[in-house]
């Protein structure tokens, strides 16, 4: 059967680790411009309280003894046109980001020395040592960030890891009861989480496919079984019919009956797993010349080498019949049979396997299309059971120039 391949894609683990690392660089950003701006903001704060009360001594200095105090000045230059006149005698303070020269930003407090017209005692206060220090402070912040993300990523990858194995443990689970193992369970999880949840719907949803399908193949047997003893009767009584035409017709229509019932007991053993295998050595060839000749049907058979395999060769007859009928029923002649090796490849010229059956298999009571003809679509199912019973590869597809191809891969 085909499969879609599925797309390349990137593991969970890094998307979520990528995820974290990302997260990680934005909180260390924000909390980097947040340490800057608040730490600038401090340092003025600093200063013009600094140059409040620094004022405030040159003042009482001034007017006790008439002198300046280190670092006061009357009415200087560079003051501030905000402190050049104030309106009245108290101090007040303004920030001067522009500074001339390598004085660097500075915060000025300045206080009028008596009434209106009188000197303005002024007093600045550098901000550059303190500001200094940034570049800095912003240089150490950013070595934290990065040693917090390095010692943060390897454990967002573990973290991302454990999520990625749970999940793909259901996964696996999930892909193992696509492909028909129903007991397949993936059991308790631990944390209790949306992945917990998950894998508890998923073993939900095979207990009762599960169910589902024990029903439909207890059903599948008590039908055959019920149906097998009147179709004898049938049987019986068409022998005691007068020769024609119309007992001629009734045969061939209860034998079709009974080859149905017993395509149902088969599938309902196999589905069962009620099937023995009974290998023994045989010649390749001859098995599948002979089942080929059973069939009643023409089939070319091309042998490449002969060779011996150890194989149940009862149901390797009825795979080879199978496949034989099939390309005769559904396809169209000539039908040509190849042996080589371990390998059987049975094909026809008729219009091809459906998509349906190529995407699916076989599936029963499904032909797949109208233009492969009418049929129960029982033979390539037990086919499939057959090979998979003897640990054989059946594969189903269309060739190039028409015809389907059915391959049969004996194990070594």
């Amino acid at each position: 059967m085909h499969t879609t391949p599925r797309p390349a894609r990137a593991p969970l683990r890094w998307k979520i680790a990528a995820l974290a690392a990302a997260t990680a660089c934005l909180v260390a950003a924000a909390v980097g411009v947040l340490v800057h701006l608040w730490t600038a903001h401090d340092i003025r704060s600093r200063a013009e309280a600094q140059a409040f009360n620094a004022v405030y001594s040159a003042m009482d200095v001034y007017r006790r003894t008439g002198s300046l105090a280190d670092g006061a000045e009357l009415d200087p230059v560079d003051l501030p046109a905000a402190l050049r006149h104030p309106a009245d005698g108290e101090r007040h303070t303004a920030y001067d980001g522009h500074a001339e020269g390598n004085s660097g930003p500075s915060y000025w407090a300045a206080q009028r020395t008596g009434g209106p017209g009188s000197p303005v005692l002024a007093l600045r206060v550098n901000l550059a040592p303190q500001l200094s220090d940034l570049p800095r402070l912003d240089a150490a912040m950013a070595v934290a960030s990065l040693v917090a993300l390095a010692a943060a990523t390897p454990a967002a990858v573990y973290g991302a890891g454990l999520l990625a194995r749970r999940l793909r443990r259901v996964a696996e689970t999930a892909g193992r009861i696509s492909a028909g193992d129903l007991d397949a369970r993936t059991g308790p999880t631990k944390g209790g989480d949306e992945v917990a949840d998950i894998a508890a719907t998923v073993d939900l949803m095979a207990d009762s496919l599960g169910q589902r399908l024990r029903s439909e193949r207890q059903f599948t047997a008590d039908v055959a079984h019920e149906l097998r003893t009147p179709v004898g009767g049938l049987l019986a009584a068409v022998d005691l019919l007068p020769a024609g035409e119309t007992e001629d017709l009734i045969r061939a229509r209860v034998r079709d009956l009974r080859g149905l019932v017993e395509d149902l007991l088969e599938i309902s053993r196999l589905d069962a797993g009620a099937e023995e295998v009974a290998r023994a050595r045989v010649p390749l060839a001859a098995v599948v010349r002979e089942a080929a000749l059973r069939t009643g049907f023409e089939a070319e058979i091309a042998v490449a080498a002969e060779r011996t395999v150890e194989t149940d060769p009862r149901r390797l007859e009825r795979i080879v019949g199978n496949l034989v009928v099939n390309a005769h029923r559904h396809g169209a002649a000539p039908v040509l049979v190849t042996v080589q090796d371990r390998t059987v490849v049975v094909r026809d010229h008729g219009p091809g396997f459906p998509p349906d059956l190529l995407r699916h298999g076989p599936r029963r009571f499904h032909t797949g299309a109208a233009e492969r003809g009418t049929g129960h679509g029982l033979g390539l199912t037990i086919a499939l059971g057959q090979a998979r019973l003897l640990g054989a590869e059946l594969r189903f597809d269309n060739a190039e120039d028409g015809g389907a191809v059915a391959t049969l891969r004996l194990p070594g």
